[in-house]
């Protein structure tokens, strides 16, 4: 028999909303509590509702959501993907490919040239603030040199850092989109591959014609290896071939870890060392992820993902209402949490009710979740991608937000797809 739903059970989120962007306001920092102090607070409200179950029932059901398959693997995946990424950082990866892609920039399309160069290294790293990190100064610089304004220089950068965030294997909000719904990565980068593209070609139009005429030299040498490369393009090609992405990350952290070796760039003594730090890197997510499943766990089971359903239900019709409530879903809790995998983890389990109640294609639901978490997370203001690129630039994120067009195309886009779409089922 299907539960009723019961909207009182969704008090632990309303919880941690409060508690979260509270703090956010009354500090004007929203970095200041950390997410998962937040969390264990809404896990203690959680256990204290629904007293149809003693706390002995109400652990074994947290712990039996905690134990879901798909829980299991996101977690073992964000360590797999944490220990590639101290890899291949320390054998001198970031570097060598941040370089690749500015000793090919064209001089005549200069702002252009950082938006495409930032989606290809944010989709090789897999981190929007990595990407956004490393090309800012060179935005600035690029500023100063031909005179655009520094708001869309910087602009293009933090663009194309979403374009990866949205797409990349190793990303932690595509991880959590794959796991929480159910499918294979690399269907599900096909899918989202379509969607998006409407929306990087628009935003490199609109860059073009804002920036037209313009040049610039590189005055620093741009020396790369692309030795150091390949293992990022074995992770991206392996996990497209529809090899196991865990494989595939193993693959990836021993060819970095053999390219680091023999560049010199890892002392055959700091192996362990580069690997256990990419690995430490991931644990707030992981345990975030520990600590959400046996939220909602507890919350589904005294009703309150259904009081979602339902209410979706009442304004949502067919399957293209259940696609506009997702993106709903997720937008709402993005701009609530400014994290979007914390948002992706938060809401996928609630999605995937919503996808198979609507006979939403698994890969369209993991598409939704990742795009429109990217969307708000790059234009909100609070989020880390916009204050690290104003604190890097000595702009105010508000200068920044006019000039990310590619976040807003990419709603565009995704909107037309639900709207036109013919709405296919599972």
């Amino acid at each position: 028999m299907q539960k009723k739903g019961n909207l009182a059970a969704l008090l632990p989120i309303a919880v941690f909303l409060v508690i979260f962007i509270g703090m956010g306001i009354a500090t004007n920092d929203f970095y200041a509590m950390p997410a998962i102090v937040g969390f264990l607070i809404a896990l203690v409200v959680a256990f204290l509702q629904n007293r149809e179950l003693n706390f002995e029932q109400k652990f074994s059901v947290a712990a039996k959501n905690v134990g879901d398959e798909n829980i299991i693997i996101m977690c073992l995946v964000f360590l797999a993907a944490g220990a590639f990424s101290g890899a291949v950082k320390a054998a001198g990866g970031v570097d060598s490919t941040v370089n690749l892609g500015l000793s090919l920039l064209p001089p005549s399309v200069a702002v252009v040239g950082l938006f495409i160069i930032g989606c290809f290294i944010s989709i090789s790293m897999g981190t929007s603030v990595g990407t956004i990190t490393a090309l800012t100064p060179i935005a600035v610089g690029i500023s100063e040199i031909t005179g655009f304004a520094m708001p869309v220089c910087v602009a293009s950068v933090a663009s194309g850092a979403m374009f990866g965030d949205n797409l990349s294997m190793i990303s932690d909000t595509t991880i959590a989109a794959v796991r929480t719904q159910g499918c294979e990565m690399k269907d599900k980068f096909k899918a989202n591959f379509w969607i998006v593209l409407p929306a990087a070609v628009a935003a490199a139009a609109v860059y073009f014609v804002q920036t037209m005429g313009g040049t610039f030299e590189m005055t620093e040498e741009m020396s790369y290896n692309f030795l150091q490369v390949v293992p990022y393009l074995m992770v991206l090609l392996g996990a497209l071939a529809g090899i196991n992405v865990f494989v595939v990350l193993i693959a990836g952290t021993a060819a970095s870890l053999a390219v680091g070796v023999f560049t010199g760039n890892i002392a055959v003594t700091e192996i362990f060392t580069v690997v256990g730090d990419g690995v430490s890197s991931m644990y707030d997510i992981t345990v975030i992820s520990i600590v959400v499943a046996a939220i909602v766990g507890l919350v589904k089971e005294h009703g309150g993902i259904q009081a979602i359903i339902d209410l979706i239900g009442k304004n949502a019709k067919g399957t293209k209402g259940g696609q506009l409530g997702i993106a709903a879903l997720i937008s709402l809790v993005d701009m609530a949490t400014a994290n979007n995998t914390v948002a992706i983890v938060m809401a996928g389990p609630i999605a995937r009710e919503i996808a198979d109640e609507y006979h939403i294609p698994s890969t369209r639901s993991a598409s939704l979740l990742d795009i429109f978490a990217s969307v708000f997370q790059g234009l909100i203001p609070y989020g880390a991608q916009l204050l690290t690129a104003a604190s890097l630039s000595g702009l105010s994120p508000f200068d920044i937000i006019p000039y990310m067009f590619y976040p807003f195309f990419m709603a565009v886009s995704a909107l037309l797809f639900i709207l036109l779409g013919k709405g296919e089922k599972k």
